[in-house]
């Protein structure tokens, strides 16, 4: 069986608030899954459950071929890191990562924490408390506190949030890359687009308690199923009924080339963001459009009358 997690029509409501509605998906073993999705789509929630943090009303959860949903936290094969990271403040770095291991009572365990103490870059900092630690390294201890009991399935609740935006950056490579070397199942769960397309081998994008589509990042980007998909996960113009990401909207000051039909348009704004300058147009039916100008190309100004068009193979054509 190649499956590390299935979730089996998993429903969970709230008294009369459906948070999570009929979700049924399937994670390979060793792979990076990403749980995506705006605030109260009921991703956390399906994290907890698997944790067993929640139970559910109805359906089934299968870990590695064991029905998990029935058994305590404690008794699940799973390891959980959270958002605040929830280390004990007055334990060291070592005291924090041997917590589990000396509640299991397993011993000796000089080997796994010195392994993970090596993995994670931690290895020095053994004496140190979570005060004194930079966000970054009190992350890296939260993982090792997980990975130093060997679990079969990780579940990470939104464990970047609390970095800064460089920093996360820096934690996302070396969490692709931990989980790339430890060969762990991870089950991740974010509202950011940006980093569940980069960290994860596949994805399922939730709203409001159920599951809109799953696929491999670029299928979910380039072949969005609805249109909260394809809005979720970056920006879409809508033109007319058609669906245009903005990187594929183009722009000239004369006449498109043969076989394309032009959107008449008026620059609003241009919003230089670096390796690219973000334009915004205004259709003559009210419509609001952007695209991408790489540095080096044509500069343009608010309130210059333009011609936008597409390829047609960039073109969507989704349902509400």
């Amino acid at each position: 069986m190649n499956a590390a997690l299935e979730l089996r029509s998993v429903s969970k409501s709230y008294g009369n608030q459906r948070a999570v509605e009929r979700v049924s998906l399937t994670i390979p073993r060793g792979t990076f899954f990403s749980l995506l999705g705006p605030s109260g789509c009921g991703k956390t929630t399906t994290l907890r459950a698997i944790g067993g943090f929640e139970s559910v009303d109805s359906g089934e959860i299968w870990l590695n071929g064991e029905r998990i949903d029935l058994l305590p936290p404690h008794r699940r094969k799973v390891n959980t890191v959270f958002q605040n990271y929830a280390l004990f403040p007055h334990l060291t770095v070592l005291g924090n990562i041997e917590f589990g291991l000396r509640q299991r009572g397993a011993g000796p365990f000089d080997e796994p924490v010195r392994r993970v103490l090596e993995q994670l870059q931690l290895a020095g900092k053994e004496s140190r408390r979570p005060s004194e630690l930079s966000g970054g390294e009190r992350q890296r201890v939260a993982l090792a506190r997980a990975l130093v009991l060997s679990p079969e399935l990780l579940l990470l609740d939104e464990p970047l949030a609390a970095l800064d935006p460089q920093l996360r950056k820096q934690v996302r490579a070396e969490l692709k890359d931990l989980q790339r070397r430890t060969g762990i199942s991870f089950l991740f769960v974010t509202h950011d687009q940006e980093e569940a397309l980069a960290l994860s081998d596949a994805l399922a994008v939730m709203n409001h308690g159920a599951i809109e589509q799953i696929g491999a990042p670029t299928d979910l980007y380039l072949r969005p199923a609805t249109r909260f998909v394809a809005s979720f996960l970056g920006t879409m113009n809508w033109c007319n009924g058609v669906g245009v990401r903005p990187e594929a909207l183009k722009i000239c000051r004369g006449a498109p080339p043969d076989g394309h039909t032009p959107v008449h348009a008026v620059i609003s704004r241009a919003i230089f963001l670096g390796p690219v300058t973000q334009i915004e147009l205004r259709t003559a039916s009210g419509d609001v459009l952007l695209a991408q100008v790489a540095q080096g190309g044509d500069v343009y100004k608010p309130g210059e009358a333009v011609q936008s068009w597409w390829n047609p193979a960039d073109e969507l054509r989704l349902t509400p």
